[in-house]
């Protein structure tokens, strides 16, 4: 797993991004109802990745608003709102809330394993029962649409196991990047309610981070007034992107 990047290749690949988003039109659009947020429709800009990318790439362009689902990679466009925010959390700086560190406590027991991701039955299976216990009926639980949502990837990643015993409890995919993870998505055994197996592996993942020297674990977008992404500022303190492309203190940009 290799997060380290020299200077020169981080100034080509962002100079790579700029040309790229400076000549082209990207595809945009409503994607419908927004999902976070009631009374909104959602809108963003895209395009889909066909071949490999490369890391360095892939981290200017979450630099740059970008997040990625399999092999599409969009960004936020809605005319009328402007919440949904990059979020980032600098490891080094990273401080457990009281909460944060009894969910760690909690979890002593948990066995994590990291590696390549892999598909197997038990992974599907526990998806599947992850989105049953949801209810939102949003997402395809099919093997097709799984394999293809999280495991057809064009950047380099990797599959954090989190089990109980012997048992699968959790599993977060990952996105390596130099200096940096970024989270994909995270699903779990919903009867291990107790255990705030979500806040666990984000803890999990950001001191692995901080034990490698990882300098920043990407958290997605942040919706302050969504129920379901607001958790994310509890993860501090914690960067957002600001609509000029710089990242600041997210207590600087509420404050404005």
């Amino acid at each position: 797993m290799m997060f380290s990047m020299d200077t020169e290749h981080s100034r080509a690949a962002e100079e790579f991004v700029s040309r790229f988003l400076d000549g082209v039109s990207l595809p945009s659009g409503d994607d419908g109802p927004c999902p976070y947020l009631p009374d909104q429709t959602a809108c963003s800009e895209g395009f889909i990745v066909s071949e490999t990318m490369d890391g360095a790439v892939h981290l200017a362009l979450l630099d740059r608003g970008f997040r990625r689902s399999g092999p599409v990679f969009y960004r936020p466009t809605c005319p009328s709102c402007r919440q949904c925010v990059s979020l980032r959390v600098p490891t080094g700086t990273f401080r457990r809330t009281r909460s944060q560190r009894r969910v760690w406590h909690k979890n002593a027991d948990v066995r994590v394993e990291i590696g390549q991701a892999a598909v197997t039955d038990e992974k599907h299976e526990l998806f599947v029962r992850y989105l049953e216990s949801q209810h939102d009926g949003t997402m395809s639980g099919a093997r097709q649409a799984f394999e293809g949502f999280l495991y057809h990837s064009p950047v380099p990643g990797a599959e954090v196991c989190y089990y109980v015993g012997n048992r699968l409890v959790g599993v977060s995919l990952v996105d390596v990047l130099p200096e940096a993870l970024s989270s994909v998505y995270m699903f779990f055994d919903l009867e291990e309610g107790a255990r705030s197996l979500g806040t666990f592996s984000v803890l999990w993942e950001i001191e692995h981070c901080r034990s490698r020297g990882v300098a920043y674990y990407y958290l997605g977008f942040y919706v302050r007034d969504a129920k379901t992404m607001a958790y994310k500022a509890r993860f501090g303190p914690a960067e957002v992107l600001t609509l000029g492309g710089r990242w600041v203190p997210l207590a600087e940009a509420q404050a404005d």
